[in-house]
């Protein structure tokens, strides 16, 4: 289970100072699948990387199986058993597909354990196995590797930041029957912050956050009337219409 309390991350803008997350508080039991919504710009994005370690949070705790991580860095974090896949995943020159997909399971990975994991994201592995982690690889193909480097390994705790940016229909499709089963397997806390009404639906509970602050928060049964019946084209973020 994650449990945060009064979570808050400032930043200084020209001497002054911003409150980016402003003392959050949640759980995610395990199995649960948390989705986070709001604003763009609102601190969904900053209060992953806060949770993953990459953000140092100026106050409050986190807590993973009741065990206090909160002055863990992300390496301890990734150890403890938190997955992070991040908005936009960063490249690097000279490593293959296969050997990150290894370094992210912690293990050597045979080749079809490679192709599996790049079928779940809408692959081909026999076009990728052996391509570079660089330049050559378009936005959405990176996104979805990244994604499969966080299902490489189990985890406590998985935290997936916008996954249906840049990715086709078909492989989204894909994406969402692999969350589904983590989900039914009840073994791992998801959260997974969108815009993507498909997405939202599939939650147990969700949070809404604009401003850095919970707006809402709670199951889904009371938060998804409220979040779809909006007249004003702010739903989920988006002007004009819904998400």
């Amino acid at each position: 289970m994650l449990k945060v309390d009064n979570l808050t991350f400032e930043v200084n803008e020209e001497g002054r100072k911003r409150c980016l997350v402003n003392h959050i508080s949640f759980e995610v039991k395990d199995g649960e699948m948390l989705v986070i919504t709001g604003p763009n710009g609102g601190g969904k994005s900053t209060l992953a990387k806060v949770l993953a370690g990459i953000e140092e949070a100026n106050g409050g705790e986190i807590f993973l199986d009741e065990e206090n991580i909160t002055g863990y860095d992300i390496d301890h974090r990734a150890n403890a058993g938190i997955g992070y896949a991040f908005q936009q995943p960063p490249r690097f020159k000279g490593m293959t597909v296969k050997k990150m997909l290894s370094l992210a399971a912690g293990k050597e990975l045979t080749e079809a354990e490679s192709c599996k994991l790049l079928s779940a994201v809408g692959l081909c592995s026999a076009d990728y196995l052996n391509r570079q982690m660089d330049g050559t690889l378009s936005g959405g193909e990176m996104k979805r590797l990244e994604i499969a480097t966080v299902l490489a390994k189990p985890h406590k705790v998985s935290i997936f930041d916008e996954p249906e940016a840049g990715i086709d229909l078909w492989s989204f499709s894909m994406l969402i029957r692999r969350f589904e089963e983590i989900h039914k397997e009840k073994k791992e806390c998801q959260i997974l912050i969108s815009h993507q009404e498909r997405i939202i639906q599939m939650a147990d509970k969700i949070m809404v956050i604009e401003d850095g602050q919970v707006k809402e928060y709670g199951t889904k049964e009371d938060v998804l009337p409220t979040l779809f019946q909006q007249k004003t084209g702010r739903m989920c973020g988006q002007e004009g219409g819904t998400c």
